[in-house]
């Protein structure tokens, strides 16, 4: 175990919150094989997991390594330096990330002070990204269900835009013109 820094109360963490983003085309699998490497790295050095969350495919500002859209994966969690450490060591040897990010929120805390909102079934929910709404509408990347609520949708608001325009074409406009008058 590395030495605590001399900067924090002793028997204290820090609390930390990562961010990092997938490639696109990972798989399922492979991200659960990155966030059970992670859960490892911080429960192996003695941090506590706060809380993983899995916001799913998104939209790049730029783009990263050829890549305009990424998987986004949170992390809030207790540890010291050396974790942090660690943890940015094994992101830069995963192939399908992209690119991380730290930071530090608080000094001095407790082990016991901050609730965790972590359990069996939330890294199962980190692990599965969701289709974004591009492949969603395009049919790709989504599973059948999702494929026949979107064409239904679809076909309910062609239904309704087809009705409007009928009904607008059988009644003709009703008009009344006003007699001009007449200039003396």
């Amino acid at each position: 175990m590395a030495l605590q820094s001399l900067a924090d109360a002793p028997n204290t963490l820090r609390e930390y919150e990562t961010i990092y983003i997938l490639r696109p085309d990972t798989i399922n699998d492979k991200v659960a094989d990155v966030n059970g490497r992670v859960k490892t790295i911080i429960e192996e050095r003695g941090g506590q997991i706060l809380n993983v969350d899995n916001w799913g495919k998104r939209k790049l500002a730029y783009e990263i390594k050829k890549e305009r859209k990424g998987i986004y994966l949170f992390w809030k969690y207790l540890g010291n330096p050396a974790i942090v450490a660690e943890f940015e060591r094994n992101m830069r040897l995963l192939d399908p990330v992209m690119r991380y990010m730290t930071i530090k929120l608080d000094t001095d805390v407790s082990a016991g002070s901050r609730e965790t909102e972590v359990d069996g079934e939330t890294y199962e929910r980190a692990a599965t990204t969701a289709a974004d709404e591009e492949e969603i509408m395009t049919g790709r990347g989504a599973d059948e269900g999702t494929k026949e609520k979107v064409e239904a949708a679809a076909d309910g608001e062609a239904d309704a835009e087809s009705t409007e325009a009928a009904d607008a074409t059988e009644a003709p406009a009703e008009t009344t013109e006003a007699p001009a008058e007449e200039k003396n």
